[in-house]
């Protein structure tokens, strides 16, 4: 298992797992592409935080992105600055800026999960089932009327 951590991020950790989420459980590769087309701030981090866990996966024992898939990715609350804003009659109220703790836990894919099915004789195999189910339920249905 190889990880790498990003301290003190300053965005809130609710909004950074939001990105997270997506892309925990996938291989490498796949989860550098979806976080390419992600419309969210934090997507760009993460993407830098995953090549830099590839890479020390790499220094560590040569292992390449293709052969990676990402375990666990954790998003943990920071340090807060507390800030404080002016309001009426010279009274302040808190604002609280959160950051976040990102960490990234890889490990090498197995070689049997990597032969991946191929799609089209899986989804075959699933439109045959259901479409003999969906006209055995016609037919019962025709009878009846």
């Amino acid at each position: 298992m190889y990880t790498a951590q990003l301290k003190n991020y300053r965005q809130a950790p609710r909004k950074v797992r939001l990105v997270t989420n997506l892309v925990k459980g996938k291989t490498v590769p796949r989860a550098l592409l979806h976080l390419s087309f992600i419309n969210k701030r934090a997507a760009l981090p993460i993407h830098k935080l995953i090549e830099s866990a590839v890479a020390g996966a790499f220094v560590k024992d040569g292992s390449t992105k293709e052969n990676l898939m990402i375990q666990n990715i954790t998003v943990n609350k920071g340090v807060t600055l507390h800030r404080h804003r002016p309001r009426a009659r010279g009274s302040a109220s808190p604002i609280d800026k959160h950051c976040s703790t990102i960490v990234v836990v890889l490990s090498p894919v197995a070689h049997a999960a990597q032969k991946m099915i191929e799609p089209g004789k899986e989804s075959k195999t699933v439109v045959k089932k259901t479409t003999k189910n969906v006209s055995t339920k016609k037919k019962v249905t025709k009878s009846k009327k």
